[in-house]
C-alpha cells in the first residue's frame, strides 16, 4: 500500500507530537507542534485541546499558510498564527513546536534569559534562549514578538506562556525542545545556589561553526545579524 507524502506527515506528526508528551514538555490540552508540507505553502498542525496519549494520525489539521483549513476533523490548535508568522520568516524550517514546559515557563514568567551555560546550547540553539516582549495569545502580535526573540537562533521563551521552537526537521525540533526544559532546569537550580557563570563569548563562539552548517534555519537575508 502507497502512503502518500500528506499521510506520512500526519503520522510523522504524532509521533513528535507523543514524543513531547512523553518527554513531560506538554500536558493534555496544552501546546502545539506542526510540521510543513515542503514545497507547498501548507503545515500539518495538532488541534485545539489536544489529547496526546490518544491522538491519531485522522486528529490532525491540514492548512494553508494564509490560515485556511484544508482538511479537518477536530479545530486546529488555537496558535497557528505563532506558526504561521515562523513559516512565512524562515523558509527552511520544517517543524515548529510550542510548549508550556514547567521550568522554561517560569523563567518565561520572571522575564529571564537563560545564558550560554553550556556548549551544547550554542551548538543546537545558536546560543543564549531569550525572553520575547509580551503578546496577547492566539494573536499576530505574539507570533511577531516570538520572532523578535528568536532572532537567528532556534528557540525562545514567550513571557507568561512558554517555550518557541523551530527545527529543520522534526526531530531537530523535538530535541531542541527537550534541551531548553534541561537548560532551564539547570539554570535555575544554579540560581539557587549562587551566580551562575555564564560560558565567555570568545569561548562560545568556537561552536558557532557547528551551529551554522548543522542546526541553523534563519533566512540568508538575516546573516548580517550573525555580529
Amino acid at each position: 500500500m502507497v502512503i502518500s507524502k500528506e499521510d506520512q506527515l500526519r503520522s510523522e506528526l504524532v509521533e513528535g507530537a507523543k514524543a513531547i508528551f512523553a518527554k513531560g514538555l506538554v500536558e493534555a490540552g496544552e501546546g502545539n507542534i506542526s510540521v510543513r508540507n515542503v514545497k507547498k505553502d501548507e503545515f500539518f498542525i495538532t488541534p485545539s485541546f489536544n489529547q496526546y496519549e490518544s491522538l491519531k494520525i485522522e486528529d490532525i489539521v491540514h492548512m494553508s499558510l494564509d490560515g485556511t483549513t484544508i482538511s479537518a476533523k477536530k479545530l486546529p490548535s488555537t496558535e497557528i498564527k505563532l506558526h504561521i508568522a515562523i513559516y512565512k520568516s524562515r523558509p527552511k524550517v520544517q517543524c515548529v513546536i510550542h510548549t508550556h514546559s514547567t521550568f522554561a515557563t517560569i523563567l518565561s514568567i520572571v522575564r529571564k534569559n537563560i545564558p550560554i551555560i553550556m556548549e551544547e546550547q550554542v551548538v543546537f540553539l545558536g546560543g543564549s534562549v531569550d525572553v520575547a516582549p509580551f503578546g496577547k495569545a492566539h494573536t499576530d502580535e505574539i507570533g511577531e514578538t516570538a520572532l523578535q526573540a528568536l532572532d537567528i537562533k532556534n528557540a525562545a521563551l514567550l513571557a507568561n506562556h512558554g517555550v518557541i521552537i523551530c527545527g529543520k526537521s522534526l526531530g531537530h525540533a523535538v530535541k531542541f525542545a527537550e534541551l531548553v526544559e534541561k537548560l532551564a532546569k539547570m539554570y535555575w537550580g544554579a540560581l539557587q545556589i549562587g551566580e551562575p557563570k555564564i560560558i565567555s563569548k570568545e569561548h562560545a563562539e568556537r561552536f558557532q561553526k557547528h551551529f551554522e552548517s548543522l542546526f541553523a534555519n534563519y533566512p540568508r537575508s538575516m546573516r548580517k545579524k550573525k555580529s
